[in-house]
């Protein structure tokens, strides 16, 4: 049975350090630091400090929680087969009182806290300038990178220095994303990419980092290699049609189908509310997020269009799209669904697609909760159908019916590039000519044509 005791190094009439000792039998020993000190006098035959003062009452809390911290983590971590040494124990007690080495700017740890700690004066650059301040998605992706940093510390046994990323080590790194931890190519490359941002950040406050580190070269899956699921206008055209179940036949779809209605509330009108935002989702491009804040605030009516007024969380851009579609100005007319928890909301999607009958077999990737990492398979394509594929199947089924430069205005993308690599298509120029072409027609449809005399090049 594993065990945390603390002792003194030595009985000295002097301020000494407290140690802490981890035992679990004969097979694990550890003792180090804790970081804290004490005079022995007033230390207790309980292996604790006296509770003479508020100072050793104090301290004897902070043991106990140390204690704690470090039992609940080693239970844990021998569970998932993580090495425990002396780099664990040092690495537990830093982590319960969020300890960091301060005086070293030098390890790439303390410069992604220092990233994170001054999130909010941040200066980003924007299409118009700078802004003050890092968006909460930016926030996150820092702090998880700081996680998988730290857990790769613990792998290799030793602290990150930003002169210690060349090549060899960013190639060591990249196996271990891959290989180890079997994260998906575009997350490795993801990570390879914000620690190249790190490492430019670092040199801009005068730390010293290797040539290399400003040209770490990050990677997505190619387009081969990536499978995108969208919902084809006869899709929504299924969706938009199938007959709503009446009570008596939900109960039954939930009794078939207990695994895909967890956790869910199947009635006429749960399945009514979440059809329409699928509708209504597939026909303004937009992230999940932004759809279902969407109130009535958001429409705008000016006697003859409706017009939807947001602004986009990730990229705080101002969008207003034009809602023409005879089905989705009824959603809006009739009272906009009401809003649904994201994750619920993925939930009601798969039910309502299959309902509808959107059960082919597609190719493509699917979470395994039991690892938590996505697999490539073949699965019916309800069960891979989310909020995220709308914005998707809005770019992908108007692209090329409508200019591009306005479909990206819309979908919020930076450039043409990112569009085309986000629904998986490649520049068409020929498609690029045939609409000037179109739109030259248009604008000169009125003129009179103009006789023209061609020589034959044989006159003089």
């Amino acid at each position: 049975m594993a065990s945390v005791q603390f002792r003194l190094r030595s009985k000295a009439n002097k301020f000494v350090s407290i140690k802490i000792r981890v035992s679990n039998g004969r097979s694990l020993e550890l003792e180090m630091n804790t970081g804290f000190s004490i005079n022995p006098k007033d230390w207790s035959d309980k292996d604790l400090p006296k509770q003479n003062t508020p100072e050793n009452k104090l301290l004897s809390n902070n043991l106990k929680k140390l204690e704690n911290f470090v039992l609940e983590n080693l239970n844990k971590d021998l569970s998932n087969s993580i090495l425990i040494d002396s780099y664990w124990l040092e690495n537990n007690i830093k982590q319960c009182f969020n300890r960091v080495e301060k005086n070293d700017n030098g390890l790439l740890l303390n410069h992604i806290q220092y990233i994170i700690d001054n999130a909010n004066t941040r200066k980003v650059k924007t299409n118009g300038g700078f802004k003050i301040g890092l968006s909460s998605s930016t926030i996150k992706n820092y702090t998880l990178f700081k996680n998988i940093i730290s857990e790769y510390q613990t792998s290799i046994k030793k602290k990150i220095h930003f002169v210690e990323i060349t090549k060899p080590f960013v190639d060591r790194f990249t196996s271990w994303l891959v290989n180890t931890k079997n994260y998906s190519t575009n997350y490795s490359g993801k990570q390879l990419e914000i620690l190249k941002t790190i490492c430019i950040d670092a040199e801009k406050n005068e730390i010293v980092i290797t040539p290399y580190s400003k040209t770490i070269q990050h990677f997505r899956e190619s387009e081969s290699d990536r499978y995108i699921q969208t919902l084809s206008f006869e899709e929504l055209e299924q969706i938009r049609d199938f007959e709503i179940p009446k009570e008596e036949n939900l109960k039954q779809f939930k009794k078939d189908n207990p695994e895909l209605t967890k956790g869910i509330s199947l009635t006429p009108e749960t399945i009514t509310n979440a059809r329409n935002w699928i509708l209504l989702g597939c026909e303004i491009g937009q992230r999940g997020g932004d759809l279902l804040n969407i109130t009535s605030e958001n429409i705008r009516y000016n006697g003859k269009n409706y017009y939807l007024d947001i602004i986009q969380q990730k990229t705080n851009k101002s969008v207003t799209i034009g809602i023409i579609a005879p089905h989705v100005v009824d959603i809006i007319e009739s009272n906009l669904p009401l809003k649904i928890p994201h994750q619920k909301f993925n939930d009601f999607i798969k039910v309502v697609c299959k309902m509808a009958g959107i059960v082919e077999v597609v190719k493509g990737t699917k979470l395994n909760i039991e690892n938590n990492r996505k697999e490539l398979g073949f699965y019916p394509k309800y069960e891979l159908i989310s909020s995220h594929c709308f914005r998707r199947s809005f770019a992908t089924n108007y692209y090329k019916k409508i200019p591009t430069p306005i479909l990206i205005n819309i979908t919020g993308h930076s450039k043409e590039s990112l569009f085309l690599t986000y629904i998986n298509k490649r520049e068409d120029k020929d498609s690029n000519a045939d609409l000037f072409m179109k739109f030259y027609e248009t604008i000169n449809k009125d003129k009179k044509p103009e006789m023209k005399l061609i020589k034959n090049g044989t006159e003089n």
